[in-house]
C-alpha cells in the first residue's frame, strides 16, 4: 500500500486519501481498457478491477490476493469476480465455480462447496466484515441470516428473479428482474443511476460513496 508521511492528519483522513488514490489508479485502467467486468473497492484494503478473460489491475491490496490473481492470469483461467473487504478478507471466483479465498466466513464457504458439488453455477458472492453474506446461484439464494433472506425474498415476490446483490458493513443493494431494493446507507447517486438504467444490471459493487455496476449488454457506470 502507498505510504503517506503527513503531520497532524487523522487516521481517517489518511485512509480516505489512500482509497482515493487507489481508485484513481483503477479508474484510469478502466478508461485505458475501455472495459471492466467487475471491481472490488474498499476504504482500507485497496481496489481491484478485472477485464476480458483474466486481465486485472490492483493497487494497495493484500499480497495473497495479488498472488492469486497473478496465478490465475498465468494459468489462463477465466476470472469471474473478486470480493474484498476493508479488513482484507477476499475471494476470487474463477472458471466454473473455482475459488481462491482468505478468511471468509465458514458457513459461506461450506454453502459454496455444497452448491459446487450440486453443479449449481454461482453468480454472486458478497460479504462484509460482520460475517454477513449473500450467495446467489442460477437456482438458489442463501444468506447469513433469516432476516436478510426474508428481505431478499420479499423483493423476489415484488420484482421477480434476484439477479445480483451487494452487501457492505452498512448497506445492501439487491437487483431483480424488474426492480431494486435498497437498505441502509446506499449512495443516492447509485440509486438514481440504477433506477434510470435501461439495461439489465448483473453486477453491482459499492464501498462508502464509491460504486460500480455493469449490465449484460456491456454498459457500465461508476463513481470512483
Amino acid at each position: 500500500m502507498k505510504r503517506f508521511t503527513l503531520l497532524f492528519v487523522s487516521l481517517a483522513a489518511v485512509l480516505s486519501m489512500q482509497a482515493q488514490n487507489t481508485r484513481e489508479f483503477i479508474k484510469q485502467h478502466i478508461l485505458d481498457n475501455n472495459e471492466c467486468k467487475s471491481v472490488a473497492i474498499t476504504q482500507k484494503s485497496g481496489d481491484v478491477m478485472i477485464y476480458a478473460r483474466n486481465g486485472w489491475a490492483a493497487e494497495g491490496c493484500p499480497e495473497g490476493l495479488m498472488d492469486a490473481l497473478h496465478e490465475l492470469n498465468f494459468d489462463n483461467e477465466e476470472i469471474q469476480d473478486v470480493t474484498l473487504t476493508d479488513k482484507g478478507n477476499w475471494l476470487v471466483l474463477f472458471g466454473s465455480n473455482g475459488m481462491h479465498w482468505n478468511k471468509i466466513n465458514y458457513d459461506l464457504l461450506e454453502k459454496m462447496i455444497q452448491y459446487n458439488n450440486n453443479a449449481e453455477k454461482i453468480t454472486t458472492v458478497s460479504f462484509n466484515d460482520k460475517d454477513e453474506w449473500i450467495l446467489i446461484t442460477t437456482e438458489s439464494i442463501s444468506a447469513s441470516s433469516n432476516e436478510i433472506l426474508e428481505w431478499l425474498g420479499d423483493g423476489c415476490d415484488k420484482y421477480g428473479q434476484l439477479w445480483t446483490a451487494c452487501i457492505t458493513n452498512d448497506a445492501i443493494v439487491a437487483v431483480y428482474e424488474s426492480g431494486y431494493k435498497f437498505w441502509g446507507d446506499v449512495p443516492e447517486d447509485l440509486i438514481e443511476q440504477l433506477i434510470n438504467c435501461s439495461s439489465n444490471v448483473y453486477m453491482v459493487k459499492m464501498s462508502g460513496d464509491a460504486w460500480f455496476f455493469r449490465c449484460t449488454d456491456g454498459h457500465m457506470e461508476y463513481n470512483m
